[in-house]
């Protein structure tokens, strides 16, 4: 027994072998019901596009309960789960200190529309232990929270005008909403119906990673720009990695400009370090905003800043924003649970290590094989692609490449292993993954490998 387990943690992938064989399909008999019916209800069958399994094989799958880092479908299918809610569960599924927080508080009450110790004590948390805001505004969504930044940035500044990125989502509020055009600096075009063609343009969108696309932006939009908004670690399509020096001239083009640097966290924050991308890269946007992770996965967004530039929120300033959900006691219990444990002592670095060890052996499985493929990752993050390329934008991605990804999340799923349904989505590890299960997965996942590399 002790051989076996030294071998399941030696990190040398070629001493087990690997099984070739594609697995039947798991059974989604009673998730296909629970679609048909919900397809009666809402849109598409779903709440959230993404949730529509377009991009993969199969029925949606109708989970039915988590625990640590697993997640149980209709179906009684039991998978490790590295989509995490789509990042903010941290800690894993049903914690029980968070559960445990909920449920006392929840006892006296679970809404009030007015204010509680509660939103003290988290926010004090956060900016006792967080450099680069002073004071903050709780939201109840991240597209809620980066919606107000922008607010903020164009009543602050008196300008109109968006500086985006082709490949940053920020959430589906209309000014965000919109795709470049042609050229290198171009007025955004809406890309969604439903969204006026005024609102896109006081959106500028350019290339991730091109300087001379900024300089031509603040140059052509002279005096109007309010601010340029970018992700913290680009992690919505894809996981693009930027070099230090161009978040840096971000941040002097900005100032250089008078125009706010805003940094969406609503993945990053929390996630590669408690301070998140501002801390990675040791640059202060004037602006961050950040999501669901505050709360341990319930639905809760946070934007802060400077007390200067906040002091412009009503009521103290003229830019207004509100929300009878804002600073929710139930949430506000789960993020001071959530975040107590984050500030303990070598947190962040276990978990680092932990991703970077999981990551670096299928890195090393799929180089020794010299197959096409290369995991990306920051922090306890870390996202699949199917190249041999550095991706630093969206336009590097090849979209032929996600008829690899959609055939590798079948079989990963037919393993026991839940990634995001699309190949543009990132995965998570959590602290509730354990060797033990990373192990299992890893070898979940040189399966699916070998099988997709064996298609032609």
């Amino acid at each position: 027994m002790l051989e076996q387990l030294k071998k399941i943690f030696s990190g040398n992938e070629e001493e087990m072998p690997v099984n070739t064989g594609s697995k039947p399909d798991i059974s989604r008999e009673k998730s296909a019901e629970l679609y048909a019916k919900s397809k009666t209800y809402f849109p598409g069958g779903v709440n959230s596009p993404v949730r529509a399994f377009k991009s993969v094989y199969g029925t949606p799958l109708f989970i039915q309960k988590g625990d640590g880092c697993y997640i149980w479908d209709a179906d009684g299918n039991q998978f490790i789960d590295f989509c995490a809610s789509w990042g903010p569960l941290i800690l894993g599924h049903n914690n029980a200190k968070i559960r445990e927080k909920v449920i006392e508080v929840m006892q006296s009450g679970m809404s009030f529309g007015a204010p509680t110790a509660l939103e003290n004590e988290l926010a004090e948390l956060i900016i006792k232990n967080n450099s680069y805001v002073e004071k903050i505004r709780f939201t109840s969504s991240g597209t809620e929270a980066v919606m107000s930044a922008i607010r903020l940035a164009r009543g602050y500044t008196g300008k109109d005008k968006i500086i985006k990125f082709e490949g940053c989502y920020h959430g589906h509020s209309d000014s965000l909403l919109v795709k470049a055009g042609s050229g290198l600096v171009t007025f955004g075009e809406t890309s969604s119906a439903g969204v006026p063609k005024s609102f896109a343009e006081e959106t500028i969108v350019i290339p991730l990673n091109d300087t001379n696309a900024i300089i031509k932006a603040f140059e052509q939009f002279k005096d109007q720009v309010a601010a340029v908004i970018i992700e913290g670690i680009p992690a919505n399509n894809g996981l693009l990695m930027q070099d230090k020096a161009y978040i840096e001239f971000l941040r002097n083009v900005c100032t250089e400009n008078k125009a706010l640097l805003i940094f969406d966290e609503v993945i990053t924050g929390f996630r590669v370090g408690f301070e998140g991308a501002a801390a990675y890269y040791g640059i202060k946007p004037d602006i961050v905003t950040y999501g669901k992770i505050i709360g341990g996965g319930l639905p809760v967004g946070m934007y802060g800043a400077s007390a200067e530039i906040m002091s412009h929120i009503s009521p103290d300033g003229g830019v207004y924003q509100a929300g009878t959900l804002s600073g929710n006691p139930v949430a506000m219990a789960a993020g001071i649970a959530t975040l107590t444990e984050l500030l303990k002592s070598s947190f962040y670095k276990d978990l680092n290590q932990k991703t970077k060890e999981f990551v670096d052996s299928i890195q090393r499985f799929a180089t020794a094989r010299n197959y096409k493929f290369k995991v990306f990752t920051v922090g306890s993050i870390f996202w699949f692609a199917f190249t041999d390329k550095d991706i630093k934008t969206a336009e590097d991605i090849d979209p032929a490449s996600m008829e690899k990804f959609k055939l590798m999340h079948r079989e990963l799923l037919n393993r026991g292993i839940y990634l995001g349904p699309s190949g543009y989505e990132v995965g998570f590890v959590s602290a509730a993954h354990t060797k033990i299960e990373l192990e299992k997965a890893k070898r979940a996942i040189f399966d699916a490998l070998d099988l997709v590399f064996s298609k032609k």
